[in-house]
Order: C-alpha cells, then structure tokens, then sequence
C-alpha cells in the first residue's frame, strides 16, 4: 500500500506530492494528460520553434513561493529570466507606468502627487515581505504567525476594498496600475480584500521580480517532477481517475483537482455544491516577426504589460465580465512577451506574444477583433507583425484543463468571502469527510497562481492525519 496517492500533476499536486516523499513516504502521481504541468505547460501552440504558455507565463509568485524557494528545483533545470522591467502599465499618450524593481522608480513613474503615497504604502511592509508572504500563505488558522505585527498590519490595509485604497491617488496613473495589479484576480475592483491582491503583485515584483521560467513554464513542473522523482516518487500520466477505486491502494488521496471533480470522484455528494465558479478569460497566443511595437518605450523592456487606459476602462471591463455576463468592448488585457528576455522560445528575431481579456463563464464568442484592436491602440502596426495565432476560450480553456470549469481559470471565484475561505468555510480547508482524501488544487488556500503553496499546505494536513493513524 502506498502512503499518498496524487491526483492532477499540476504545480500543486506536483509540491503536495514532494513534500510527503521528502518526509519519506512512498507517492505515486496520477496524470489524465500525456504531459505533467497542469497551468504550467509549454507547447508548440502556433508554428514550429515558437514555445507557448497555455496558461501562466510570468510568475512573481512563483520565484516569491515559500514552497519552491524551500526546493533545489534550480538543478533540475529551472531558471528564473527577468525583464530589465517587471511590467508596464503604457497610456494613449505614449508614456507608461511602472512596476520597477526600486519602489522609488516606481513612485516616481507615477507623478509628484502620488510618489510619496505609494511609497508610504509599500516601503514598510517590503523589508518584512519574506516573513508575511509565509504568514498569508502558510496553512491558514492553524499556524501562528511569524510576523503578527507586520501581518495586522497588511491585514488592515489589504482586506477593504481596492477602491478605497486608490481615493488616496491623485491621478489616474497610479490607480490604473494599480487596477490592473488586482485585476489579476478576476473580479470586480471594490470586493472584500481586493486591495491585499494589488498589494501582493506589487511586493512580489519590488522583492523578486516577475519572471519567466527559460524554456518555458514546463520547465518549473519539470523541475518538480524529476525532483519527485529523485525523491523515489512515482509519475503517471495518460491516467483518468473516474472513481477511487481507479487508484491502488493508499492511506491517503490528494486531488489537484477541482472541488467538483474531487466530489464525483470520491463519492461525496453535494459537500461543495456551495463553491462557485468565476468568470473567465479569452486568451491569444501569438508567433510575432518581431517584437510588439509598443509606443512606450517602457513597455519595449517590460516582462508583463497591462493594457487599459484608465482605472475606469478597467473596472468597466471587469464589471462587464463578472457581473452583466457579457464580454467587453474594450477588454483589459493582460500579456506577457517571454522572448523579450528567453531568446530559446521562438525562431532568431521572432518573437511569442500571450494576451487575454476578461469574459463570463462559459462565454463562446470570438474576442479576438477586440483585443487586437486595443493592442493597436498602443502597439500601432501590431497585427501586421503577426505571423500566426491561437485563440482560446473559455470551451478550450477547459476541455485543456479540467480544473478550469466554465474556463475559469483561477478553479474558483477570488471574490467575496471565497477570496480567503475556500473551497469552505473550515479550520481544515484541505481535509473533506473522507478521512482518507484531501484536495490540494487552486480551490484551496492561498489560491490561484503557480507558487505550489496549496499543495504544500495540503501535504502538512495529510502528514499530520497519516502520523496519527
């Protein structure tokens, strides 16, 4: 009989399956794709010789993970590569904020007015950052915290609402950047705790950066598992779990999974007929004959660039994809350009190029006119720099990965009181009334991004149950 069984080779399922064979129990992997990787793939999406990241491309949570810092996954081949920027945020007039490395460069990339509130906003919390990021991404209610001080503190700042944060900007620079930082999270701008989102991608990049992995996000669930492996881990792939008894025997069952599959799966009923399930987005891929001809030339050297002209534009956008189930006209895009600093994801002097914007649940509309008309607005002659395109939506998105119903690609709505309690309201979020099965996905804390901190905390739930037994 083994000691765990993992369900979904996701960043998360992959960590969770680390962590118990690093504690010397025997953990065997099961994968329905031919490939591990979950939201962390790599493939030849477009034509040969371009490298494309179906989902996740740049991770500041990634390289800030608690989990992965913990790990030797730079010698099986994960490489972190940074933009002489983080990102950029470019407006209609040809000018651009930034998220810099110095919080200085980035205060200042917003005007006079501002500098001195955002720097008044991040400058005490950065020196703290390695301690809070363990703190809100430890096992939640059960781990007393490192920093209680400095965890109060980004407590009271982070859990209202973002917009009541930007009043303290004075113009729109700041609070466009800033819009976008939270839009990350797939929900309108004024929910609970939306601030603590912005927040978290701003100290991420000040601390690290936001990186792309060389090669690749494959590259960071390589890493995992040949690490795993090392570990006397075991890794199956092409292996669709229908029901448990699918799986040989074990003490424990671990599902990177959503919380819907898990419930079928395991035999559990209606336990999380409650979760629900956030809008999506509608994603392009695209091989480029150079690179994208931003007007700003910040945007030229930047890992990530948001796309919007104003907090307002944003908002809208959100608000028309979350809450009146409709797709934007002007989509706030979010895209990420690898080959800016991976030279080994495209073809000598071509270029990958990743956007998407916000769409409800389930949407099957075609996006793709609207998003590359807002990229002419501040990449003008980008369409004529295209060489060939994928396009995704939300039926695509999830028959690609099953974690993402409706093609919700955060595996659960990051709204609402299901920002910080999910998949239930528990002291035990990762344990189910199955004694024997624990889920380890997105749907659990600390929730969406590839930084394996769900999976880590779901492995130190189930280390616990298997030592008192």
């Amino acid at each position: 009989m083994l000691d765990a069984v993992v369900v979904g080779a996701g960043p998360n399922g992959l960590t969770a399956a680390v962590e118990l064979a690093r504690r010397g129990l025997s953990v065997a992997v099961f994968e329905a794709r031919d490939t591990v990787g979950g939201g962390a793939r790599t493939e030849e999406l477009t034509l040969p010789g371009f490298r494309h990241d179906p989902c996740s491309a740049a991770h500041p949570l990634g390289i800030n993970s608690p989990a992965f810092r913990d790990m030797p996954l730079d010698r099986y081949g994960l490489e972190w590569l940074h933009a002489d920027l983080p990102m950029a945020h470019p407006f209609p007039d040809g000018s651009a904020a930034v998220l810099s490395r110095s919080v200085a460069e980035t205060a200042a990339s917003f005007g006079p007015h501002d500098a001195g509130t955002y720097r008044r906003l991040v400058e005490p919390l950065l020196p703290k950052w390695d301690a809070l990021v363990r703190d809100f991404m430890a096992l939640p209610l059960t781990a007393l915290p490192r920093d209680p001080v400095t965890l109060a503190r980004f407590g009271l700042v982070g859990l209202p609402p973002s917009t009541w944060l930007m009043r303290r900007f004075r113009d729109d620079r700041a609070r466009a950047l800033f819009s976008g930082l939270v839009a990350h999270a797939i929900a309108p701008l004024g929910g609970l705790a939306t601030t603590a989102v912005g927040l978290v991608f701003a100290l991420a990049g000040h601390a690290r950066g936001w990186p792309v992995a060389r090669g690749g996000s494959q590259s960071i669930s390589d890493a995992l598992t040949a690490y795993l492996k090392d570990l006397g881990g075991a890794v199956h792939t092409s292996y669709e779990v229908k029901r448990l008894d699918d799986l040989p025997p074990a003490r424990a069952y671990i599902f990177d999974t959503s919380p819907t599959a898990l419930a079928r799966i395991a035999g559990l009923g209606s336990y999380y007929e409650r979760f629900r399930y956030g809008p999506s987005v509608f994603k392009l891929d695209y091989a480029l004959d150079g690179p994208v001809p931003w007007t700003a030339e910040e945007a030229r050297s930047a890992g990530t660039v948001q796309v919007g002209p104003g907090s307002r534009d944003i908002a809208a956008a959100l608000h028309a994809a979350s809450r009146e189930g409709r797709a934007p006209d002007k989509p706030f895009l979010i895209t990420v350009q690898p080959s800016v600093v991976d030279p080994t994801r495209a073809p000598a002097g071509r270029h990958v190029f990743w956007a998407y914007g916000h769409v409800p649940s389930g949407w099957d509309g075609d996006l793709t006119d609207a998003v590359e008309r807002q990229l002419e607005r501040f990449a003008p002659g980008f369409r004529d720099r295209i060489l060939a395109r994928a396009t995704a939506g939300p039926p695509e998105l999830a028959a690609r990965n099953a974690n993402y119903v409706g093609g919700d690609i955060a595996c659960g709505a990051v709204s609402g009181l299901q920002l910080l309690l999910r998949p239930k309201l528990s002291l035990s979020p990762y344990t189910t009334p199955h004694p024997a099965v624990f889920i380890c996905s997105s749907a659990s804390p600390p929730g969406p991004g590839v930084h394996g901190m769900s999976g880590h905390n779901a492995a130190k739930a189930v280390w616990r149950r298997i030592r008192a037994t």
